[in-house]
């Protein structure tokens, strides 16, 4: 058995950011494991889930994950599946062990709530344990969705496969300033996949190809945004708007607050504006008052990297902040 770490007394901490799709193309269904391949520059926000893990209670019989917000949501928490998989990976024998997850960002929104968690589930369960690395995690992220393995390092990566085959970007400088507006309802990824599906929003592996060249080409010296407005293009856009035509009105009302582009995340339906001339920070405050009005509220948001993230051994009551 590899040497294991005692827990910490007093818990680890992570931040888990949600992700906003720079661009996403979407290819054709692979005839393996069905999944679409795809093309999307996946960058992490300050908008983020805060999630701590300790030791449960005595008498606890298993590990177990806590999520109010969750609670009447189908299927099983990914961060659950998260824990469960690095301990059968690892042999990891903690005692059992209670995952608290204070939801902020938007459930089945786009923006890879859920994913987020899982990976910072996993980077907690690495510090913790003192076992595995980032390479592990990020398999064993692959086989969580296909969200997962970008998240395990949060940044900015460009995505291919069916989100697995990840290269990595340099932050973007200055930092990528947006505002989040989330819409009232949720949509189902697998639905908003069938409906381009039906709409042949499909493109040709070359196609991708040439894209996912042209998305390096355009961020690899750290730009907020590509020079070409059609490298942002989202084909799932389409696909959430014929499920939840209210999703045109939020982004007619994003580029009339000032957005340089108004954009879908992933499969939507939550919509995000993009900022990135002169005084982009003031710019986003502005058109977050000016959208105020809207139900859920706009969250000013910005591009984070890794650090943010970083999961951390926090310190007993009354001996200091947090590990360095």
């Amino acid at each position: 058995m590899s040497k294991q770490r005692p827990l910490a007394p007093a818990g680890y901490r992570a931040l888990a950011p949600a992700k906003v799709n720079l661009g996403l193309f979407l290819g054709q269904r692979r005839a393996d494991d069905a999944k679409h391949e795809l093309v999307s520059v996946m960058q992490s926000i300050s908008l983020a889930d805060e999630l701590l893990l300790d030791q449960a209670p005595a008498g606890t019989p298993a590990d177990e994950v806590l999520c109010p917000a969750l609670v009447g949501t189908n299927g099983e928490n990914l961060a659950a599946r998260a824990l469960r998989a690095f301990r059968a990976t690892t042999g990891w024998q903690a005692p059992p062990l209670r995952l608290s997850i204070v939801k902020r960002i938007p459930i089945a929104g786009g923006l890879g709530g859920g994913s987020a968690d899982a990976a910072a589930a996993l980077r907690l369960a690495a510090l913790a344990s003192g076992l595995g690395d980032e390479q592990l995690l990020r398999e064993l992220g692959a086989e969580l969705g296909a969200d997962v393995p970008a998240q395990v390092a949060p940044g900015r990566w460009l995505a291919g496969g069916a989100g697995e085959r990840l290269s990595a970007l340099p932050d973007p400088y200055p930092a990528l300033e947006l505002l989040v507006l989330p819409q009232a309802v949720g949509l189902s990824t697998a639905d908003v996949y069938t409906a381009a599906d039906q709409l042949g929003l499909e493109r040709g592996r070359q196609e991708l190809s040439r894209l996912g060249a042209k998305l390096r080409a355009s961020m690899e010296l750290g730009a907020p945004l590509p020079a070409a407005s059609e490298l942002l293009q989202n084909d799932l856009q389409a696909a959430a708007v014929s499920l939840l035509p209210t999703i045109a009105e939020s982004l007619m009302k994003m580029r009339e607050a000032g957005a340089a582009q108004a954009i879908v995340s992933g499969s939507g339906p939550t919509v995000v504006g993009l900022f990135d001339r002169a005084n982009a920070a003031g710019r986003v405050l502005r058109a977050a008052a000016e959208l105020s009005g809207h139900a859920p509220a706009p969250i000013p948001a910005r591009s984070v990297g890794a650090r943010f993230a970083r999961a951390q051994e926090l310190e007993p009551p009354g001996a200091g902040g947090p590990h360095d």
